[in-house]
């Protein structure tokens, strides 16, 4: 879910100083219904003389039952989630370097989630077909849009996008696990930490997940199940958060390269090694250049569970951008532990480095994200080159004791610590420059101490 092409554009637009700004689900727990064996099941007696008489008076239909229509496995979901945060001395009204939750000491609806969907189901001769269709409304969809998809349609602080609209397909090609394609719009496929409020484990993201990896995404996807534990990742699209057309940033096509391992260690651990590749650029924005300077981002994910309650995972992530000349890394390292079906403990900390301020900052218009997509102006607050160090725990709650109509309720509150590492002082207060839409952080404090909580509705 992150911001390739995010606060980029900043180093040559408006007065010379622009500066250029998705997997953790929520633990589930699996129920497995069990079939008793032959020697379970009762013996069958006769039939009785009373059972014999009954049965020549019940009605005898020999008409065969109704066929499975493929469409009836239709599925459909809705996810709300609202929730809080308080920074107290904050001076700007926002929390620094955050995009989703920037709003500092305010309520906010962040999404309503609609999801139509049908798994890949077989066909015949190995040939599965399914989808996807989902628009979300909220406050996240400021962050969310893909250009030339209804975009501006909302220009205030509640926006709606459509996020996902594949076509997903099973081939049995080539190796017994065959490849899987996805064809439309989907979310970005690197990082831990995901989009929909039941795919990251914080109400709040991580400085990679905000400002690194895509967020959307509109192509072809390609998974190749080489073994039964490896497979092969390619793909090809218009670009992060941009279609084809008049929308699209620039002419070259940009893509996935990588690898997928499953269940290794004896099935505890899960890695994956992820490029995307392509220009980024705008041409609106900065002309032709735009069809050549390259982006790079690289994104490793490791997961191992050390028991069934207990799980660590370990995200790295690398970004270069030709045209910002920058550079830009970070760890994170997550552990996740179950208390119980109704609680889980989680904990994150992350090292973070922009290398010369270039990509973190804060977008301060509703449509800040938009416009800098489009290639257009638009009010940002930037920092100079900047180490941030981020720790983050809390709890996901799911009140066993409430009686929902429907679906499940899981409360997240969460405390968090970012600090600057290297003397620079971003958080809690800008100055203006000679741009009046561009303010400049680095007279307010080295760290930010804030706390949120969020509560999810997914039936």
């Amino acid at each position: 879910m992150g911001v390739s092409g995010s606060m980029r554009l900043r180093h040559r637009l408006s007065a010379g100083m622009c500066f250029a700004l998705q997997l953790a689900a929520l633990p589930a727990f699996a129920q497995e219904k069990t079939t008793p064996d032959d020697a379970e099941r009762p013996l069958a007696v006769e039939e009785t003389a009373a059972e014999k008489k009954q049965a020549q008076k019940d009605e005898v239909n020999l008409k065969s039952p109704s066929s499975h229509s493929w469409f009836d496995d239709v599925e459909g979901h809705i996810v709300v989630e609202a929730g809080v945060n308080g920074n107290p001395w904050t001076k700007t009204g926002r929390n620094w370097a955050q995009s989703y939750v920037d709003r500092a000491n305010t309520a906010t609806l962040n999404q309503i989630t609609g999801t139509l969907s049908h798994p890949v189901t077989e066909l015949g001769d190995g040939y599965g077909l399914g989808f996807v269709f989902e628009v979300l409304y909220g406050s996240d969809a400021r962050f969310n849009p893909t250009i030339g998809m209804g975009d501006g349609n909302l220009t205030g602080m509640y926006q709606w996008t459509p996020t996902q609209a594949h076509i997903d397909a099973h081939l049995p090609w080539l190796t017994k696990g065959g490849i899987d394609l996805q064809i439309g719009q989907q979310y970005g496929i690197q990082g831990f930490e995901g989009t929909d409020a039941l795919e990251r484990p914080f109400y709040s993201y991580n400085y990679s997940s905000d400002y690194i990896v895509p967020f959307e995404t509109v192509g072809v996807l390609a998974t190749w199940h080489m073994t039964d534990h490896a497979a092969l990742v390619l793909g090809v699209n218009a670009g992060n958060s941009t279609t084809f057309g008049h929308a699209k940033n620039n002419s070259r096509p940009k893509g996935y390269f990588g690898f997928q391992f499953t269940e290794l260690a004896g099935g505890k651990l899960d890695v994956a090694a992820i490029g995307y590749f392509g220009p980024q650029q705008s041409v609106y924005a900065i002309g032709r250049e735009a069809n050549h300077d390259m982006e790079y981002i690289g994104d490793l994910l490791a997961s191992y569970k050390i028991n069934d309650k207990t799980t660590v995972t370990l995200n790295a992530t690398y970004f270069h951008d030709d045209y910002l000349r920058d550079d830009v890394y970070g760890v994170t390292a997550y552990f996740a532990h179950d208390f119980s079906d109704e609680l889980t403990f989680n904990a994150r900390g992350e090292i973070f480095r922009d290398n010369n301020g270039g990509v973190v900052g804060n977008n301060t218009s509703p449509m800040s994200y938009v416009n800098e997509l489009r290639g257009q102006n638009y009010p940002y607050d930037y920092a100079p080159g900047t180490t941030y160090g981020e720790l983050t725990v809390g709890v996901t709650y799911r009140p066993g004791f409430l009686k929902l109509p429907k679906g499940s309720f899981s409360i997240r509150p969460e405390v968090r610590l970012d600090k600057s590492l290297n003397g620079t002082k971003p958080f809690n207060r800008v100055s203006p420059t000679d741009d009046p839409n561009v303010n400049y952080a680095n007279n307010g404090m080295n760290n930010m101490f804030w706390f949120s909580c969020d509560a999810i509705w997914a039936f």
